[in-house]
């Protein structure tokens, strides 16, 4: 019997969640009027996803990562905000940040300027467009939730 690698035990993890996630996604009820999409159909399209990543996961042959046994001290002797760890905690904070603004500002303005906000601290530089794409994904996402699926999401200060 071979020992499994990293990748086989995260696969294997993963596939556990995935299956714990489409058990609870079958017991969704459906709604009695029939609609093109209904509430159950994204959790089980989900599930289904992780699952054949997972499975994919799997039996990926693992390569050997360049330096992976190096630490990087540029990195970590950096700007305490720019190393490594402080890179987690802000992104955290941006993350609870954006869950505490999601109702006062929208769904928009809200994702908009967590999309511009850590793209520019994690180093991109092209404003505009960060900007007009961030936004571009955010709008076609909002507009697709809201007109296509019929998911209320809060509007905040903008008049959509």
């Amino acid at each position: 019997m071979t020992r499994l690698n990293v990748n086989q035990w995260l696969a294997l993890v993963l596939a556990l969640l995935a299956a714990a996630y489409l058990a609870m996604a079958w017991q969704i009820p459906t709604f009695p009027l029939p609609r093109p999409v209904d509430s159950d159909l994204f959790p089980k399209v989900l599930g289904v996803s992780l699952l054949l990543l997972a499975t994919l996961l799997f039996f990926e042959k693992p390569s050997a990562i360049a330096g992976a046994d190096e630490i990087d001290h540029e990195a970590t002797n950096g700007p305490l905000l720019f190393t490594p760890w402080a890179r987690v905690i802000v992104t955290s904070l941006a993350i609870a940040a954006y869950a505490f603004l999601l109702v006062p500002l929208g769904f928009v303005l809200a994702s908009t300027l967590l999309c511009v906000g850590l793209t520019a601290y994690y180093g991109y530089r092209r404003h505009g467009v960060n900007l007009a794409s961030s936004l571009g994904v955010v709008l076609a996402l909002y507009l697709t939730m809201t007109r296509v699926m019929d998911v209320y999401l809060p509007t905040g200060v903008l008049p959509f």
